[in-house]
């Protein structure tokens, strides 16, 4: 059987509706239309099934702001599908459908790719134009592996140790599959980089094993765990300083920390981890998207000039293990400690993080995710329990002016705590 006839019985096509904020383009509109104008609008991207129970992997970005989700099956049968978890950093979601027996895709080895090796991107590009619910098929070669993207504004995930292909990728394709020559799911088809909107020859897919890491951690925990090495590199402010090939300099430590206990200090200079050579932090980054709490990563730094190793065994995230206060209702936040600092790069010394925020919470206080409140009104905020105390003083009460930090940043914001 070819690759496509092995791979095709198990790609979906996915369609969402969401909303969107609109404006109108007629500024007399403007004025009279409510702000913040919302319509429901289709989007579609294609998926592949891992089980016969009906799970099915995904891009993120397909699902991200669904509110309803049907996956049509190659022989045309729709199924509402549920949203198991999504993952922005690694732009993976996985969906669950209410069936049993359906065909799934034989999955392979990302890393066994060799350059120049035939591939075949499966989906469903412009599904909303076509008769039909069969796949389409690409074929290509593979350009190069370990490609690295650089972030643009809208770019929310982290697309490192990509697989890049010229077999033609178009909208509607994202969350197919990249399949070798023997049908076996080598990436997932992700993102292109085009001056037109349409293929030119460069596309890009997720590795197959990063794909199905996330999906198991999505399906066990809800959520993607992070992996934390306690460390900081410089280049993280320079990512477009392609020229760099001595390592990255390690600009600081976290007492106690991953890094520390597997002795590296402030001014080594990583030279490789896993195996991966570091020239870029976005090749460090690579390192650590792959790995998951409790893994041990081999590190081959410099000191003083002679070239040693390590053995940095990564860990929960301090942030996720941090005990989460809540206040405003929705509102989960978390002391600021030293770790919690360089695990977030944050500039002020005492606060309170922004953990989680519910979206009716972050509407009516102009607040999000990854805020750090540092002050409310005149009085300085030492902690989570700080925050609470004051947060409960001012219900019913006057306005509270709130000052946080974010990106680096100093805002603020004025509300009434109900």
């Amino acid at each position: 059987m070819d690759a496509a006839g092995r791979v095709g019985p198990a790609v979906v096509s996915v369609n969402v509706l969401k909303r969107e904020r609109q404006m109108p383009e007629d500024p007399f509109a403007q004025f009279f239309m409510p702000r913040g104008y919302e319509r429901q609008v289709e989007g579609y991207g294609s998926g592949f099934i891992i089980s016969p129970d009906g799970v099915v992997i995904t891009n993120q970005h397909v699902t991200d702001g669904a509110e309803q989700i049907v996956v049509t099956t190659r022989e045309g049968t729709d199924y509402p599908a549920k949203l198991l978890g999504e993952d922005p950093l690694t732009d993976i979601a996985v969906l669950k459908i209410v069936a049993t027996g359906l065909p799934t895709a034989p999955l392979g080895r990302s890393a066994d790719l060799l350059v120049g090796e035939w591939v075949v991107a499966v989906g469903n590009p412009f599904a909303y134009l076509l008769g039909n619910s069969e796949p389409t098929v690409t074929a290509g070669v593979v350009s190069a592996v370990g490609r690295n993207l650089l972030p643009s504004g809208d770019q929310p995930g982290v697309y490192v140790g990509m697989i890049q292909t010229d077999a033609a990728i178009n909208p509607g394709n994202s969350g197919g599959p990249l399949a070798d020559v023997q049908g076996h799911v080598v990436g997932v088809n992700s993102s292109i980089l085009t001056p037109s909107g349409g293929s030119v020859g460069i596309g890009f897919a997720i590795p197959i094993e990063r794909a199905v890491r996330v999906a198991d951690e999505l399906r066990r925990y809800g959520h993607v765990r992070r992996p934390w090495a306690g460390l900081d590199v410089t280049g993280a402010e320079n990512l477009r300083d392609w020229k760099r090939s001595g390592g990255l300099r390690v600009s600081s430590v976290a007492e106690g920390g991953p890094a520390a206990r597997a002795g590296l200090a402030a001014d080594d200079v990583l030279l490789m981890a896993r195996g991966r050579r570091l020239r870029t932090f976005l090749d460090w980054e690579a390192a650590l998207l792959d790995a998951s709490p409790g893994d041990t990563l081999s590190v081959a730094y410099r000191r003083g000039g002679r070239t040693r190793t390590a053995r940095l065994g990564v860990t929960d995230l301090p942030s996720s293990n941090a005990e989460k206060v809540a206040v405003l209702g929705d509102v989960q936040v978390i002391t600021v400690t030293p770790a919690i600092r360089q695990e977030r790069g944050i500039q002020v010394e005492r606060g309170a993080l922004i953990y989680n925020i519910g979206p009716e919470a972050g509407t009516a206080t102009g607040l999000q995710s990854g805020d750090v409140i540092f002050q409310i009104n005149r009085q300085r905020v030492q902690g989570a329990d700080d925050l609470r105390r004051a947060f409960a003083a001012a219900t019913g009460g006057g306005p509270v002016t709130v000052w946080f930090e974010r990106g680096g940043m100093v805002g603020r914001t004025t509300f009434y705590v109900q």
